[in-house]
């Protein structure tokens, strides 16, 4: 999916939300441990209540490599199913990788040939050879790591430069602007630290971002449109726990489409007051 095929689909879906499957075995509904397959059974019940109120969904990887083989099956078949039934949404691994060039072409070509996704979100601390396998495939993007909603951000990403007086983290976008374009290249930047959005439209003003700690982690969506929206939208915003575990019963599903049409009703306001719509 290219660029404009991803904001005609958020025009369309008056929705820039994404989804996060983050879909954890000891937080499923009991009766679903049932099934052969239960974090499928969970995730295709989710997709089916969401998919007309989001853009994308994004499986972040820990929570199906810590179940070994049954968890990748869980993940391939939920790629699959999106990838058959609503091949207009986008598919984001969550997976945070990032190495040096034959490792980095091996990780490319297990979530971009073998499982079909759209996106991976990488981590830039070993610099442009571990990044730029991942941009050779026509229409897919990387999501390179930039400033994160957790609190260990304050250990590197702040760190200034004497010398130009540059923050880690404004270093990694403007010198990661040279490997990529707005094309097929987004940046994660957390919803908690929306206050700097602004600063990070100045310098990455055209590229989408990837943003999540809207919800349970307590970041303003208002605040984040406010600073980081652009022509294009330029944003997807990540829920996980506040959708995906609404409840933990049998009404779980119909829960999680509660709180996403929540989040879409305010998205499209937002949109509309931007004259996106």
């Amino acid at each position: 999916m290219n660029r404009e095929q991803l904001f005609e689909q958020i025009k369309k879906k008056r929705s820039f939300l994404c989804v996060g499957l983050d879909s954890d075995i000891l937080k499923i509904p009991a009766h679903l441990k049932e099934t052969s397959d239960p974090i499928f059974a969970f995730n295709k019940e989710i997709i089916d209540a969401t998919q007309d109120l989001c853009v994308a969904y994004k499986p972040n990887l820990a929570f199906y490599e810590s179940l070994g083989v049954s968890g990748w099956e869980s993940l391939e078949k939920t790629v699959h199913y999106i990838r058959e039934k609503y091949p207009e949404q986008f598919i984001i691994a969550d997976a945070k990788r990032g190495d040096i060039g034959n490792t980095s072409n091996l990780y490319a070509r297990a979530f971009f040939d073998r499982m079909d996704f759209d996106a991976v979100t990488v981590a830039p601390y070993m610099g442009e050879d571990s990044v730029k396998p991942f941009m050779t495939y026509l229409d897919k993007w990387v999501i390179l790591l930039a400033l994160t909603s957790n609190k260990g951000a304050f250990d590197f990403q702040f760190i200034k430069n004497d010398e130009n007086g540059e923050q880690l983290f404004e270093t990694v976008l403007k010198t990661s602007q040279q490997w990529g374009t707005g094309d097929n290249m987004m940046y994660v930047v957390g919803a908690t630290k929306a206050e700097k959005l602004e600063e990070i439209r100045t310098i990455v003003p055209d590229h989408f971002l990837l943003v999540p700690g809207v919800g349970a982690q307590g970041g303003s969506l208002q605040e984040v449109a406010k600073y980081g929206m652009n022509e294009q939208c330029g944003l997807l915003v990540n829920s996980s726990r506040g959708i995906i575990y609404a409840s933990n019963d049998t009404d779980f599903a119909e829960k999680a489409r509660a709180a996403a049409m929540e989040v879409q009703v305010d998205m499209e306001e937002l949109l509309l007051e931007a004259e996106l719509l």
